[in-house]
């Protein structure tokens, strides 16, 4: 008689989710919201090659409350009236790099740090160029606004989407932030 092993395959769900800047890709675990990217398909093929291996998964187009609730929130905050996102996420990456993107959360809407300054905020001064590096990993766009890092002299630097869509973001945020009374 053959033993079969009972392992449990997890479940990733994926959507499209339309915003001003184009369609992204998204996709949650149980858990939450683990992927939020631009649409590219070589990409978005790499990424979904790396959460079915992380989590055995298998990866399957269907919608949920997560991205109801995400559809919903990016909406207004295209519109300029959501600054905070509620949603559940799930980070998958490194300890340097979870450690990095929790930074990241931390930065107000409408503010930019530096790369060195969000290196010195995970107490490594001098990883700057480790902390772009992750920081450019960053599977959940906009959520984990890794938007708002710019270059120490003021220059936008790098966004894995295009500096155009980064830019765009940076000012929906400060004209947000002006019209405030």
């Amino acid at each position: 008689m053959r033993a079969y092993k009972n392992i449990t395959q997890a479940l990733i769900h994926t959507t499209i989710v339309h915003t001003p800047l184009g369609d992204m890709f998204a996709a949650s675990s149980a858990k939450g919201i683990c992927l939020l990217s631009f649409y590219d398909k070589f990409h978005i093929d790499a990424q979904l090659k790396n959460l079915k291996e992380r989590f055995n998964a298998q990866i399957i187009p269907n919608s949920n409350d997560y991205f109801i609730q995400l559809q919903k929130e990016l909406d207004e905050y295209f519109q300029g009236k959501r600054e905070c996102f509620t949603l559940p996420l799930q980070l998958l990456g490194t300890s340097f790099q979870i450690q990095c993107w929790k930074v990241l959360l931390g930065i107000g809407y409408g503010k930019t740090i530096s790369y060195k300054e969000e290196a010195k905020r995970i107490n490594n001064p001098k990883a700057y160029r480790a902390v772009a590096n992750a920081n450019a990993q960053n599977m959940i766009e906009i959520l984990v606004p890794c938007h708002r890092v710019i270059q120490e002299n003021g220059e936008l630097g790098g966004y894995s989407s295009g500096t155009e869509k980064k830019r765009f973001l940076l000012n929906l945020e400060k004209k947000t932030q002006n019209k405030k009374p």
